[in-house]
């Protein structure tokens, strides 16, 4: 059986697939016609984020059985397409969990010390240090919307930053927020009027496109700072 790399990936990867018995081919930065052309051949395939699986690209997958995303969503895989040909489609969930989170700390922290704007000053030869003071995360409040895997765990390092974290998720249980010092709100309304920081961790669905848009800004304090 062969399996189509169709992102850059650490060797390993390919390593234990081989040590699975299969065959792992690397062709990266594949056109949507390339692909097209090339899926036939394959049995499984493993994107990231740079490929997108269309509608059109099954059409031409004979052999295919299965998907799968090195990464938690699957929103560059047409799933629907995907299931009415019998394709599984997998993804790797708790694979980058804790990286995702220190990396929503990271640009939580670049956020309210300024720090590129400050690096690209320095930079210029300037010391604005009144300009890039910026502000302190304790005591502030973070918004998680969507306490899922890497929602939770962003959760409890804000907690460990002093901060008030509220969290928004229909699916979650109080008992289950309070593991990650999170407060549950019942309504996103909620959340978007109390945030000095609201940070996203939702699978991309119908219910969740468009989440934030011009009414939900019209909720939330002046100067609120987002991390998507």
């Amino acid at each position: 059986m062969k399996v189509l790399i169709c992102d850059k990936l650490p060797e390993q990867c390919s390593e234990i697939i081989r040590n699975a018995g299969l065959e792992p081919v690397v062709k990266t930065d594949m056109t949507p016609e390339q692909l097209k052309a090339n899926i036939g051949q394959y049995d499984g395939v493993i994107v990231r984020s740079s490929t997108r699986i269309t509608a059109d690209a099954l059409s031409a997958a004979g052999r295919l059985r299965v998907v799968c995303r090195a990464g938690v969503g699957v929103d560059n895989v047409d799933v629907v397409a995907a299931s009415k040909k019998g394709v599984v489609v997998m993804n790797t969930p708790g694979g980058n969990t804790v990286s995702t989170a220190e990396h929503t700390v990271a640009m939580l922290l670049a956020l309210t010390r300024s720090i590129r704007q400050a690096a690209n000053s320095v930079k210029e030869g300037k010391w604005d240090r009144k300009k890039f003071t910026g502000t302190q995360l304790a005591g502030k409040t973070l918004g998680v919307v969507g306490l899922g895997r890497v929602g939770f765990e962003v959760a409890r390092r804000a907690a460990a930053f002093e901060m008030r974290v509220l969290a928004y998720d229909p699916y979650i249980t109080t008992e289950k927020a309070a593991q990650c010092q999170a407060s549950l709100v019942k309504r996103l309304d909620d959340l978007y009027r109390q945030s000095d920081y609201i940070t996203l961790h939702t699978p991309l669905t119908d219910d969740t496109r468009g989440l934030v848009g011009k009414r939900a800004f019209g909720l939330m304090k002046k100067g609120v700072r987002i991390i998507n």
